[in-house]
């Protein structure tokens, strides 16, 4: 079965200020994927987790539900020792409590779906740390278990890299959190849920910061 957190207090049947018009009708939706490699057709997909932000009645984007699960690597899948020694995963542990590729996105795309129609968009799009690596990773594992409908956008992403760059002066996840004042654990890192909640906080600041400072020069301009 699947491996749920969930904030149930913040789910929002029904949102303040649904997100359509925010980013041209785009759910943003943070993805962090563990892996067995870097390869996306030939290693297994390990870990993935998932974060729903959303804006709240104080017009801020905030973390509203999280999701993650452990995948069993798909046949014929090669694992690769130093990427499996980086993450620390054992694929064959017997309490990873892991499920197959088809049902994990499948039940990891339904409240991604329930989110997109509340917030009134059209789909959800995937933002990540460097997010090339994990929408690769994704489309693989869509691609092989021939899921016919997914919520995401097949290529468009929101890169936090790119986006700590321009904030914070910083491209690393790590470093990027510190210069934001965000707390940051060493040990706790390379876990999908917490790379993923951790690049959701990060997110959420730099658009709450930039809404910020955009109202600032409305009010000078008035």
């Amino acid at each position: 079965m699947i491996l749920i957190a969930l904030d149930s207090p913040l789910i929002m049947d029904n949102p303040a200020i649904p997100l359509a018009q925010r980013f041209r009708g785009y759910l943003p939706v943070i993805v962090d994927i563990e892996t067995a490699g870097f390869n996306p057709k030939k290693n297994a997909l390990l870990e993935i987790a998932a974060v729903i932000v959303e804006i709240n009645s104080h017009n801020q984007l905030e973390i509203t539900e999280r999701y993650t699960t452990h995948v069993v690597p798909f046949k014929n899948s090669e694992l690769d020792p130093a990427a499996l020694k980086f993450n620390g995963i054992d694929p064959h542990h017997p309490f990873r409590m892991a499920i197959e590729e088809k049902e994990a996105l499948e039940l990891l795309f339904k409240p991604i779906k329930a989110a997109v129609k509340r917030n009134e968009c059209t789909r959800a799009i995937l933002v990540g740390h460097n997010p090339a690596f994990d929408i690769g990773f994704l489309n693989a594992a869509i691609h092989r278990t021939q899921i016919k409908r997914s919520p995401f956008h097949p290529f468009s992403t929101f890169d936090t890299a790119t986006l700590g760059g321009l904030a914070y002066r910083q491209t690393v996840l790590a470093k990027i959190a510190h210069a934001a004042g965000l707390e940051w654990d060493n040990a706790k890192a390379h876990s999908a849920l917490y790379d993923a909640e951790k690049t959701a906080e990060l997110f959420c600041k730099i658009i709450n910061r930039w809404h910020y400072f955009e109202a600032k020069e409305i009010q000078l301009n008035e």
